[in-house]
């Protein structure tokens, strides 16, 4: 049997099994082919829908698609990959000896960039994942209900201060989206006034939003200033230790909420766990139709996509263009590359990866977006109605679609659900306590002097009426 291991269920990951499942149906259902997906996640998460599931415009369930769902002759391995071993034909993986394997896909994607900033692994939250975004929107919810009860001071300033860290698209997509939610909180909060928030965006670059060009760029941060937001350009975060926020330009404030968007970097079993060719900034080498190698130089049997993966960008008139990591470019990625591994094994010829891009969206809150594409440029509401209608219908599944406009429309007829479940994170926190007291209790009362019992009182003489 032909193993054909998938390494990473995201984007890239996991459309190339959802393709690769319809275009090998035959060989899957007569045992000659295997199809095995490896990630420590049992779900792909919908990227794009991360700040509206921060703003709770996005139930968080919705913007993840279970692998078990959607592929039903792929066999899935709970587990992390720590090691691409190609010349033994191995991918080892965690908590498993190893799997090996015929043919291998990585598309482990991309990871979070982390400067060694002092306090930031203490305090800060990513935006990269589902858990992550719900742990903002939870965070910003319960510090609304700690500060209202509180007096002016200190304290309730810093609860309502929320600090982001990184001006790139999912940066500001996030802070947007927070900053909406949150002066949507001060109507049912009228012991809070909108005056009181502070919202910091700190940028290292002279410029936010750098997918889309200047001008617009420029109305994005005219837009976020005239909301109340404190946009910090050409600084850079120093130190966050003990909560404090300290800047590069020598300012200092003291922060509730610290998020950390300050880009990805190349995912550590790609960098440095394989024996694959990557490039100086640790993504794989890929050809134009995906094989891992260069056209003088390919790799056997080894193939990528996705953000971990130095794609050409053919559709670029630029040598050297690599493909920007974005859901566009990976979930077309997966499918390119599922075709091409088809038409390597059937004898047919690959064909190269080129996808134009179809302009850039971004969200900036309820009724507020922006897209550009060349030089057609749509500010507003329309924006946002483009934005909604363009990931709807991108993300993976009917179902999923279908969820998502439930939600939209429950909120258009009662607005925003203000409720934290911030307790969540720690579910075990009330039993423990409960059954704590209960315990105390029992010592007590095992320990306590037994008093001899009153004797009973004589009972009175009946006295006629």
């Amino acid at each position: 049997m032909e193993r054909i291991v998938v390494v990473g269920g995201g984007y890239a990951g996991f459309t190339a099994a959802r393709e690769l499942e319809k275009r090998l149906r035959r060989e899957l259902r007569r045992g000659e082919v295997e199809l095995v997906l490896v990630d420590p996640r049992p779900y792909m998460t919908y990227q794009p829908f991360l700040p509206e599931v921060v703003a709770g415009s996005v139930e968080a369930r919705h913007a993840a698609v279970a692998h078990r769902s959607h592929l039903h002759r792929t066999r899935l391995v709970d587990g992390t990959v720590e090691r691409v071993d190609h010349a033994r034909r191995t991918v080892v993986v965690r908590p498993r000896s190893g799997e090996p394997y015929d043919l291998v896909y990585v598309t482990a994607g991309a990871v979070t960039r982390v400067f060694p900033v002092p306090g930031v692994a203490e305090h800060a939250t990513g935006m990269k994942h589902v858990e992550e975004a719900v742990a903002i929107r939870d965070r910003l919810l319960t510090s609304f209900d700690r500060a209202a009860s509180l007096p002016a001071g200190p304290e309730r300033e810093r609860l309502l201060t929320v600090t982001f860290v990184g001006g790139g698209f999912s940066g500001v997509e996030g802070f947007a989206e927070l900053l909406s939610l949150a002066h949507d909180l001060t109507r049912v909060y009228p012991e809070i006034d909108p005056a009181e928030l502070r919202f910091h965006l700190v940028e290292r670059n002279p410029r936010i939003l750098p997918e889309v060009t200047e001008r617009p760029g420029r109305w994005v941060l005219r837009e976020l200033e005239r909301r109340g937001a404190h946009v910090h350009l050409e600084a850079g975060l120093v130190s966050a230790e003990g909560g404090v926020v300290t800047l590069s330009t020598g300012e200092s404030f003291a922060t509730g909420l610290l998020v950390w968007t300050a880009g990805n970097a190349a995912n550590p079993v790609v960098a440095t766990h394989t024996d694959l060719p990557v490039d100086a900034r640790g993504y794989l080498v890929t050809r134009p139709d995906l094989r891992v190698g260069t056209v003088d130089d390919t790799v056997p049997d080894a193939w990528a996509a996705g953000d971990g993966a130095a794609v050409p960008d053919l559709a670029v008139p630029r040598p050297g263009a690599l493909t920007v990591p974005n859901a566009q470019h990976a979930v077309r990625q997966g499918r390119r590359l599922a075709r091409n591994l088809v038409a390597a094994r059937r004898g047919r010829a690959t064909r190269p990866y080129v996808h134009g891009s179809l302009g850039v969206v971004a969200t900036l809150g309820l009724g507020s977006g922006v897209f550009e594409h060349r030089r057609l440029v749509v500010r507003g509401r329309l924006a946002w109605l483009m934005h909604r209608g363009y990931h709807v219908l991108a993300i993976p599944t009917w179902e999923r679609t279908a969820r998502v406009l439930a939600v939209w429309a429950t909120g258009a007829l009662f607005g925003r659900d203000v409720v934290s479940l911030a307790a969540v994170q720690r579910p075990r926190e009330a039993f423990v306590a409960g059954a704590t007291a209960t315990a105390a209790a029992a010592t007590s009362a095992t320990t306590a002097p037994v008093l001899p019992a009153p004797e009973p009182a004589a009972p009175e003489p009946l006295r006629a009426a």
